[in-house]
Formats: structure tokens, sequence, C-alpha cells
């Protein structure tokens, strides 16, 4: 065994193997990984092995057709069987709820170029003989669906990664990982200790357990997971081609065809939790004990579904656990704070997602960068204030949920309410409903009379429409108050704060009292930070972002910080409201003996706002009049007080974040993750004209900015107005243009102010102009839509501005 190396991942399950076999893949041959018994120990070797596309979101999607991919590519390369059965898949909806899921997903694929195809019942029956088809509606048809040889796949990542000068140390168990002065890791191990530049966590279900001995928290459980495998089935054998998979949501359940037999696995709702205080070392080949009494309606509800299972002798039950973070989604990437340690930990669907996984962490360590937008799986979108007591309840609710229908609105119970403001009773008694983000609670609407404290989760439009549409007008109006706890914020002070932020935004920096919006951008020219730079004197700023990302941004600024700056993550030490509406102006004036009427668009200054000491900036992101008032949270009831003592008579109504994504669609505003995200450059976005191309400072992504500048991006932004029914765009609908999908859309819904369904999208930019007929996608059906370029409410900005 070498004594250094510049990577050594722990864990040899099959995403270890991935991440190593990439790493040489991309260039880098001196790495190594250290398994504590052998290949496929843990969850690896007793895993169903089934592969799929299927995922609701599109990069996620994206990843796993890329696994799926490399698999023949791993047999060219070393000659080894991976057991490939590339038999297709088909996912049944035995709602209308379901069916509207298959059909979104069917319409993302259109312009993904995954080439899945929605099936009716008699269909279903003629591809999946013995499919009880009663109660079926259709379901969605995916070629690329199948399973293969856990072992094999595993040893040929294996196989692969020595080929490209990997060494990989078997029976050796990490005992200690300890961070030097320079950055590099001292990896204590059962024969010795290596010295590696690079960490990466792939120890699988013992993850949390290698994490904690460099002190870092791993928000991931293991679950128990059954599935049986049955006797030879004569309709089986005696079949021409092997019999696709079938996976039924209203179940809980998946199955293929396991040799002369089937093979049928559970995610039954009495689910458990193993090893809650932690993974034995000398676990490993094991199974868990049989617990068929679990899985005993699910069975039931199967033997309906697949009559042939109850004429099968059941051969072997296989019960043994793997991990799953709180959304379910992997934990990839560098771990915030800490120098040189990645993780690639709670891969719960190894064969589907490992590959794409081992590349997305060998692009990030090698290229600084991964090649496409990995926010749904990178471990910074939680941070450190979650804790085990808040995981556990989270993975048990995932892995009951793992094949409901997932709905775009829907906010799930578990481990809630856990953070939340000072305001929290105040708006919980003015019949707040409650969405979260980060783990805070976050108030997504209010009802009002006899209305259900409760939003109806839907792809249509839900029970919320009506209140939206009370709080968009109130605002419009009137005046509203809105929280403004979720918003991610930062101080940044030092003597070079000014130089230091010209370096990392893209954008112009303030002068002192003066606030600008400034897009991030990574070194390849993506957007990595949608962000409001606020100067209150020189050498001290505000920013404002996405709160839940948060964690992301700082590891990017400490990441790359230089000279004199100091970066404070102050999320949760500053609050405040926001108010908006044409009466704004005259609410705050009431509540401070400062020159409001002074105030530019803007414009931030200090403050003493009732008896508050704030902060105050003059915009919004509702497109109205609008100022944030920010101050402590030990302040903030005593703001809300005057605030709301204040504007009563000029109709101060609260509003949640449905009526906030209603509103800024009157303005064309992007959201985070929406528009804004890595998938996108500033210019595809039209962020570039927040962009300083005539200052000095190189800022990072700039050569990349000013190429897409002169030879202009090859897709554009754009807003349409949509002929829509009852369902509005949610996102990733594909947009058709003179019969074919010619773009897609990245956010929509449903603007309460003009009446209109509104939805924002790209489309190539030579075919944009102002008018154009397209068709959006909406649950199966092209509505007809039109290209919009003026605002719906304050064109040319007079009241937002003046």
């Amino acid at each position: 065994m070498k004594t250094h190396t510049q990577v050594c991942v722990i864990g040899g399950g099959v995403v270890g193997c991935s991440v190593l076999y990439h790493l040489t893949k991309l260039g880098w041959s001196d790495v190594m990984l250290i398994e504590r018994s052998e290949l496929t120990s843990g969850s690896t070797w007793h895993a169903a092995g089934g592969f799929h596309t299927l995922n609701g979101d599109t990069n996620m999607a994206a990843l796993q057709g890329y696994t799926i991919g490399l698999y023949k590519e791993l047999e060219q390369i070393t000659g080894m069987n991976c057991g490939l059965h590339h038999v297709g898949g088909i996912t049944l909806a035995d709602t209308p709820e379901r069916f509207d899921m298959l059909k979104a997903e069917r319409a993302k694929h259109r312009y993904m170029g995954l080439d899945t195809e929605i099936l009716g019942p008699a269909e279903i029956k003629e591809r999946a003989e013995l499919v009880n088809i009663d109660g079926i509606l259709g379901g969605l048809y995916d070629p690329l669906d199948g399973h293969l040889d856990p072992s094999g796949t595993t040893h040929a990542y294996a196989r692969a990664a020595r080929m490209g000068g990997a060494e990989i140390v078997l029976h050796n168990r990490v005992l200690e990982t300890n961070q030097r002065a320079d950055g590099t890791w001292e990896i204590v191990t059962e024969k010795g200790t290596v010295i590696a530049e690079h960490v990466v966590n792939a120890a699988g279900l013992w993850a949390r357990e290698v994490g904690a001995m460099a002190d870092i928290y791993f928000p991931l459980h293991p679950m128990e997971h059954q599935y049986l495998v049955t006797d030879e089935i004569p309709e089986i054998y005696e079949r021409g081609t092997e019999f696709p998979h079938v996976i039924d949501p209203g179940g809980e359940s998946y199955l293929r065809q396991e040799g002369r037999g089937l093979c049928i696995g559970f995610y039954e709702k009495p689910c458990e939790p193993w090893a809650v205080d932690g993974t034995p070392w000398e676990f490993g080949h094991e199974l868990l004990p049989d617990k068929l009494d679990k899985v005993e309606a699910s069975i039931e509800f199967a033997y309906r579904r697949f009559p042939v299972l109850e004429r099968a002798g059941v051969k072997t039950v296989i019960n043994g656990p793997f991990t799953f973070a709180p959304d379910g989604n992997p934990l990839v990437g560098p771990v915030p704070g800490v120098r040189n340690y990645w993780s690639a930990c709670a891969v719960m669907a190894g064969f589907s997602q490992g590959g794409g996984v081992g590349l997305t962490l060998a692009q990030w360590m090698i290229e600084g960068e991964p090649a496409q937008n990995s926010f749904a799986l990178d471990c910074a979108r939680f941070g450190n204030w979650i804790t085990p007591g808040y995981t556990r309840p989270k993975v048990i609710e995932n892995y009951q949920n793992r094949f409901s229908v997932t709905y775009p609105n829907q906010e799930l119970p578990a481990a809630r309410p856990f953070k939340t403001t000072p305001m929290y009773d105040i708006f919980d008694g003015m019949g707040a409903v409650w969405g979260q983000q980060f783990g805070l609670e976050v108030v997504n609407y209010f009802a009002e009379g006899d209305e259900p404290r409760y939003e109806t989760p839907s792809f249509r439009r839900s029970n919320a429409f009506a209140a939206t549409a009370r709080e968009v007008m109130a605002v419009r109006n009137g005046v509203g108050i809105n929280e403004l706890q979720n918003f991610g914020k930062f101080k940044v002070t030092g003597t070079d704060a000014r130089a230091w932020l010209n370096r990392i935004m893209a954008g112009r920096i303030p002068a002192p009292g003066r606030v600008a919006l400034t897009p991030m951008l990574s070194p390849k020219g993506k957007l990595i930070g949608d962000f409001t730079v606020s100067c209150l004197r020189e050498g001290a700023f505000n920013l404002t972002a996405s709160y839940g990302s948060q964690a992301y941004h700082l590891r990017w600024f400490l990441q790359n910080l230089q000279g004199d700056v100091q970066v404070e993550n102050v999320s949760d030490t500053r609050t405040g409201f926001q108010i908006a509406g044409p009466k704004a102006a005259e609410l705050l004036a009431r509540c401070t003996r400062a020159d409001v009427a002074a105030m530019r668009f803007m414009d931030v200054r200090p403050m003493v706002v009732g008896m508050a000491d704030c902060v105050v900036q003059r915009l919004s992101y509702t497109g109205d009049l609008g100022y944030e008032i920010y101050c402590a949270p030990i302040s903030q009831r005593a703001l809300w007080a005057v605030l709301w003592a204040a504007g009563q008579d000029l109709g101060l109504r609260p509003f949640g974040m449905r009526a906030m994504m209603s509103l800024r669609l009157d303005k064309f505003f992007g959201a985070w993750l929406r528009e804004f995200s890595p998938d996108y450059t500033a210019a595809e976005t039209g962020l570039d004209r927040f962009i300083a191309f005539g200052k000095p400072d190189d800022f990072i992504g700039r050569a990349a900015a000013e190429a897409e500048r002169q030879k202009g991006p090859a897709r554009r932004l754009y807003a349409f107005e949509v002929e829509a029914e009852d369902a509005d765009v949610i996102a990733h609908e594909p947009i058709w243009i003179d019969g074919a999908v010619r773009g897609f859309c990245t956010s929509g819904g449903y603007s309460h102010w003009a009446q209109k369904s509104i939805a924002q999208g790209l489309i190539p930019a030579d075919l944009a102009q102002d008018g154009l007929s397209v068709e959006i996608e909406i649950l199966g059906r092209r509505r007809p839509a039109r290209l919009i370029t003026e605002q719906l409410f304050d064109a040319g900005d007079p009241r937002m501005r003046g």
C-alpha cells in the first residue's frame, strides 16, 4: 500500500468504485480506494440491481441516463460482463393524479431526448400480460429500464479504475482521518497511514462513522428494505422475451424478472430505520432477519396486481439496509467548511445514479465545477442546522413516499416545525398555511374564515388559488407585508471587501448608500448566484440571495477568500419584513422620523423604525413600490407591532410565498434555481445586463461571459402568455414551435393581477419575436401560447422606481 496519494476514496461499493474510475478517466491516476472488507460489502452486494431514468428532477434524470449508458462502455473497456438486461419498464397509474404525474414526466422527456411513451391499459396488457389492468388508467414506458449484476458491475468499475492506474486496498478499515495544516489528510488505517491531498467519503452504510472521524455530520440514515425472489414460474420461463420491469406506485412495489421467476420489492408504509445509533463495523455481507409482517399489506396488493404471484412459491427473502438522505437524493460534492473533503454518500439508487455521481464528483475535483447543475445532489443543500433528530423522520417519510405522487406544491409534514421565527405564533394565529425551506417554516398563504389550513397537493390550480388572488390584489391596490427571514444574508467587511466583491461578483458593486443587483458566475460562466449587494459604508456590505442556497454560497465565498475580508452568514441573525404596494411609502413614513420621501429606488440606509434599529432598502421582488426592512430577531415582534398598527387604515395585509411567486410573474422576474441556476449563463437569462463589463476587475467567469457576449447566446429566456385551462406551467414543460420541440419552460404560474397564465422559458434566440405563436405542453395537452415582451404591471417601472 502506497503512503501518499492525490485522492483517497473510502468505501468499495458501486459508488466508491465509480468515483475511482471517473477520476482516472478524467486524467488523475495517482488515486486509491480503501475498503474495510471486500468490494460490494455493505448495500451493494444485496441490491436488486434495477436501473431506470424516471426522476422528477431533470438533472437527476440526465445523471441516471448517463449511468445507464455507461455500462456498455465499462464492458468494452474491461472485457467484463455487467449482466445487462435492457428489458424496458412500465410505471403504472391507477389514479388521475398519478397519470398527471406521468404525463408531466413524459413532457419533460421530450426536450431531454428520452424516448418514453404514454401507454393506455390495453397497450400495458399487450407488453406486460401478467399485469391485472383493473383500475389502471395508463402508464409510462421507458425502453432504457432494466437490471444488471451488482457484483459484476462493481468489479468492472474497479478493473477499469485499475487499468487507469488506481490502487485498491481491501480488508483495511480506516481508523482516523486527520487534517494537516496544509489542508492534506492523514488517513490512519489498519495497514498503515496514507497522506492524501483529497479524501472522498463513499463509505455507504458507514458514511456517518467515517464522517465523524473528521467531525462532519452527514444527514443520512440506513433503512431496511425487503424484496422477494420467487420460484420458477411457467409464464415467465416459457415467454419468448424477458418480462419488462413494472413499477406499481399504488402497491408500493417494483417487479422484474429474475432468472426463471420474478423479483418483487416493496417501499412499505410501516418501514423501519436500521442502525439508529451507528452501523456496526463488523456488519458487511449479512442480511437482516425477514420481516414479512411489515410488507403483508403490500404483498396482498401485489397478488391482486400480479395474480401469477399467488401461484408462485417464495425462493428467497432479501432484507438488507441501504442509506437515504432526507430528500432521497445523494449527498455529493465538497463538504462546506472543510478543505479537500468530498462526499459521495446516500446514493440509495446506486445502479441508476452511481455512474453519474462518479462523473459529477470527478469533474468537480479536477475541473473545478460539474458540467451540469448539481444542486439537487449537492451536500451543501443541507446546512449545519440539520441534526440526526431531523434526519431520521425525514428519511422515514421519504422512504414511505418513494413511489407516491410528487406534487409541485406538496409540503411534507415530518420533522416540522423545526426552525421558526419570532413571528411564527402570530402568523399561525392569523391563519398561516405553512411551507418550509432549508428547515425554516415559511408562510405560503393565509387562510381566512372556514378555508382549510392545508393546501391540496395538485398538478392543477389548488385550493390556495382564491387566497393567493386576495393577497396579490392587497399588494397591488394597497400595501402588503411579508417576512424577510427566508433570504440568505451575508455580512462582508474588511479593507479589501470592495476589491474582493468586484472579483467574486460579475456586476457593479454599489457606492455607499446604494444597492445593486449582480450575478455571480462560475469560472465557466454559469450562474451560481443572483445577489442583491448593498453598501452601508465603505468596507461594510450586505448581501442577500436564496435562503436555501446559503451553505452553497458560503462555501464558494470561503473557497475564494482573499485579502482583508471577513464573510459572515447572518441568514438567521438578521430578519425583518418587506412592505410593498402603492401605500408602502406612506406606511413606512408613519413609523419613522427618517425622510422616507428622499429615498430613491435602490437606496439603502440605517433607520429607526418604531423602536427598532433597522437597515432599510428601497426595492421589492413584487415589482411594486416597496421596502425591505431588516432588523435583529429580538426586535422583530416590536417592528411588526408598529407596522401593523400603523397600516390598518391603509388596508395592510400579510402575504405569503404563493402571492410572491404570482407577483413576480407580472414583471417577468426570474427565480433562483428556476430561471437562474448553474444550468444557464447570464446572457441566456438576461442577467448579462447586470454584468459590469466595463469594470477593470478580472471577475470570476469574465472570459466566458465576454466570449458569449461577442457571439451571443444560442437561446434566450422569454415570457409567454398561455391559453391554459385549470393547470399552469410549473417547470420543464416543452415548448413547441412549428410542430417541433424547440425549447422548454423554466417556471410559470397564474398572474392574479393580469388574470393570465404566464410561463417563462428558453427558446432559440433567432426564433424569438414579440407575438410569436408557440404551444406549451401541459399535462399531455399542447396549449396555445404567445411570446410577450411588455410587462403585465407597471411597464417601464414608473411606480417601482418613481
